[in-house]
């Protein structure tokens, strides 16, 4: 019938809708589809499938279940699915792609969080503030060698970005504001792209070597794991900076607990492997290391960024102009 809404329903945990999608956006949602008043956290159950009969459209989050082919056969009209974090990867399947189903993401809104937080950790890497503080505290000094220390500050210093990936472009646009210079590995991405960014492309081996502080952007994928290596890491010059908020597995972690227990290196680490790390495990009493608990992402009031992307996709989608941040099924293989 026409001017009849997309009927829409909202699949992830209850904790997830409760801090992502407050009333006001939902209230903002029904504008656009017809929202069906249950959440749904198990397509298995008997209500969930009788939601799912009808549902055009879902609304997913953080907690989504896999949207597996048992959970399609119960939703033989569903088209598209509007995600309110970052990667699908966990909820839409080889099936959702094999069926066409349109999806999009708010990946370039989490990534914003993610980019500041790397810009600040750059920033006071390069001035050394979290061991001048450590310093300051224990012996009660102001430390002369501060101001003798050629290595100290944000002067023209050099940061490696490993990927181009949507937060890794954001830092480089974000390092545009300061006087450092940019090198950025992406094998995806050409000289001419580099520069246009910003930075300079440059070969893994290279970007190391030459960095003060290396910054890492890939996903996780098979040909990522493990990508920065302990012959990377020796290459990084000492009393460099490896900072990671990608995913854990990306870098060597035992290399890296080798290196910044010599003192060597330094290390901001957002994420690790696993999460969380062992009870024992040397890096949380390491002195060269920041661990911080998966926080860089969205957190607090950033989460209304995500549901206000969100929302804007699903007026657009239901006004048939399509999504603005549509995941691409050929890129599939490439995505966080």
């Amino acid at each position: 019938m026409p001017g009849t809404k997309p009927a829409a329903a909202l699949a992830m945990s209850e904790k997830a809708a409760d801090a992502v999608l407050k009333p006001a956006a939902r209230r903002r949602l029904g504008e656009a589809v017809d929202l069906a008043p249950a959440l749904l956290t198990d397509f298995a159950t008997a209500a969930a499938r009788e939601t799912l009969a009808t549902t055009e459209l879902l609304v997913t989050g953080w907690g989504c279940p896999p949207l597996n082919a048992t959970a399609l056969a119960h939703a033989p009209r569903l088209r598209a699915v509007a995600h309110t974090a970052g990667s699908v990867k966990g909820h839409v399947t080889k099936e959702c792609w094999a069926r066409g189903i349109e999806v999009s993401s708010a990946a370039a809104a989490n990534a914003a969080p993610v980019a500041e937080y790397t810009l600040a950790m750059i920033l006071l890497a390069n001035k050394r503030v979290l061991p001048a503080a450590r310093a300051y505290a224990a012996r009660r000094v102001r430390e002369e060698w501060l101001f003798a220390d050629p290595t100290l500050g944000n002067y023209r210093r050099t940061v490696g970005i490993v990927s181009a990936s949507l937060v890794g472009r954001r830092v480089i646009e974000l390092l545009g504001a300061h006087e450092l210079r940019v090198l950025l590995h992406d094998p995806y991405v050409t000289e001419a792209e580099a520069a246009a960014l910003g930075a300079t492309k440059t070969e893994l081996p290279q970007l190391f070597a030459a960095s003060d502080v290396v910054s890492v952007h890939a996903p996780l994928l098979p040909a990522t794991r493990g990508l920065v290596s302990r012959e990377l890491l020796a290459l990084l010059r000492d009393g460099g900076t490896l900072v990671n908020t990608a995913r854990g597995a990306v870098v060597d972690q035992e290399a890296l607990t080798d290196e910044v227990l010599t003192g060597r290196l330094h290390a901001v680490l957002d994420v690790t492997e696993p999460e969380v790390l062992p009870a024992g495990h040397p890096l949380w009493e390491c002195e060269n290391v920041l661990l911080t608990p998966h926080l860089a992402g969205s957190q607090g009031n950033e989460l209304d960024r995500l549901a206000e992307l969100a929302v804007q996709e699903v007026h657009r989608w239901a006004a048939g102009e399509g999504f603005a941040h549509a995941v691409l099924p050929e890129r599939r293989e490439l995505l966080a």
